[in-house]
């Protein structure tokens, strides 16, 4: 049987597996399927990404489902303990914090 590729998938600089062509992570799109979304959903809210490549970074993630799963897990925890130690942080210390450079708004851009 021919081995089949997932074309749609690279890995960049990091290691990160992202979609082909695009900024979107696979991790993204297996986040948003957990949430509920089907790959209809997820087509609607990222127009820049086809269904093939929402159906081959889901691909990717079940054959690489223990490692990134991990990854995905060490991201929350990282995410939840930012928020713990950001809790009512005034938005001076906020940006104290981030070298008090504010977020671009998109007002500003």
């Amino acid at each position: 049987m021919p081995t089949i590729s997932v074309e749609h998938i690279e890995l960049d600089d990091h290691g990160v597996a992202r979609i082909a062509g695009s900024r979107s992570r696979v991790v993204n799109i297996v986040l948003d399927t957990r949430s509920g979304m089907t790959p209809y959903d997820i087509r609607r809210q990222y127009p820049h990404l086809s269904l093939a490549q929402i159906h081959a970074a889901l691909a990717y993630y079940y054959d690489h489902q223990t490692e990134l799963d991990a990854n995905i897990e060490r991201e929350l925890q990282e995410i939840s303990a930012l928020r713990a130690e950001t809790s009512g942080m005034s938005r001076e210390a906020l940006l104290d914090r981030m070298g008090g450079v504010p977020p671009k708004s998109s007002e500003q851009v």
